[in-house]
């Protein structure tokens, strides 16, 4: 039986970046950096900024894509591209419509100014899926796959007490194959 637990990867909450849903794309730039500046030597950064509502509850994530994905003010007005592929568009098709809606006619600097008036809880990502904190590690690799995700909402009961991250779990996964697949070595 697996002894390791989501529990003992897990970022918990108060190492976390976590803002509230009224906050702003510039708040939450903010909240992350100071958040990052707390993470100890050897760990990976965070990518992502966790929302709360007024009640303090986890209600969303919002992660590097998100951010970009929302101070583009013509990208909505697109729909999601995965869906449009998956219909049978063409790269071709999807290309000529990003010709149209011209993307990149804005200067960088004036894209980025836009973050001080988008609020996060019209842009952040919904939190559909998350695993318990006794869930075993081999439990994690396999959602981590079926959501092909950067992180999971760690639970204890019904409440959100951490995020278990891909970036944590593949540092663990590629210690223990360097040390198994080398003990099986010698013992051949």
């Amino acid at each position: 039986m697996d002894s390791r637990k989501v529990k003992d990867l897990m970022v918990s909450l108060e190492d976390y970046a976590v803002i509230d849903e009224d906050a702003t794309l510039f708040d939450a730039v903010v909240a992350l950096e100071e958040a990052q500046a707390k993470i100890p030597p050897g760990r990976m950064k965070h990518r992502a900024v966790l929302i709360k509502d007024k009640g303090g509850k986890i209600v969303g994530k919002l992660g590097h894509l998100a951010f970009l994905k929302a101070l583009e003010p013509k990208y909505s007005s697109l729909g999601d591209l995965k869906t449009l592929a998956r219909a049978g568009l063409s790269a071709e098709f999807v290309n000529s419509m990003m010709e149209t809606y011209k993307f990149w006619d804005y200067k960088f600097e004036d894209i980025c100014r836009r973050a001080k008036n988008i609020v996060v809880k019209d842009v952040c990502h919904s939190i559909a899926e998350n695993i318990d904190e006794e869930a075993p590690l081999s439990e994690a690799i396999h959602k981590f796959v079926m959501w092909q995700s950067l992180s999971i909402p760690v639970t204890r009961g019904n409440d959100i007490v951490g995020l278990i991250r891909l970036s944590d779990l593949y540092s663990e996964m590629a210690k223990v194959i360097k040390i198994t697949c080398a003990v099986d070595s010698k013992e051949t």
